[in-house]
């Protein structure tokens, strides 16, 4: 295995958070809802949060893209920081999908591609 960094300075770089693209959210709550039992919070205007109840987050959300979008699930990374993420992305060869963006709240995130196309996040929560 291959890597720029050394294991001195490896943390870990756990997959904390998922979300569901979708261009019908109404079929996608329905469905998982069903299947699941996922509950759906509205978070911010085409977003919502996905949980068991208040009692149980999932650490996952659910984007309403819109039909021109292919819809997907895509997994995201918990790392220290997006942007030095981003330049080891494009230096391993991947590709940046949706650039850096910032909450608020201070939560970063993006969207990367590996060198195959596979889509992915990259997020660091907000500082404490």
């Amino acid at each position: 295995m291959s890597t720029s960094m050394s294991t001195e300075t490896m943390t870990a770089r756990p997959v904390t958070w998922f979300e569901v693209h979708t261009g019908d959210p109404e079929r996608a709550r329905s469905f998982y809802g069903e299947v699941f039992g996922w509950a759906f919070t509205p978070e911010v205007p085409g977003y919502d949060l996905i949980g068991m109840g208040d009692a149980a987050p999932i650490g996952g959300g659910m984007a309403s893209t819109g039909p021109a979008h292919t819809p997907m699930t895509v997994f995201s990374v918990q790392v220290p920081d997006v942007s030095a993420a981003l330049e080891a992305v494009v230096a391993a060869g991947g590709s940046i999908v949706a650039p850096l963006q910032e909450a608020p709240n201070g939560l970063a995130f993006a969207y990367i591609a590996d060198p195959d196309g596979s889509t992915l996040g990259i997020w660091t929560p907000p500082p404490a």
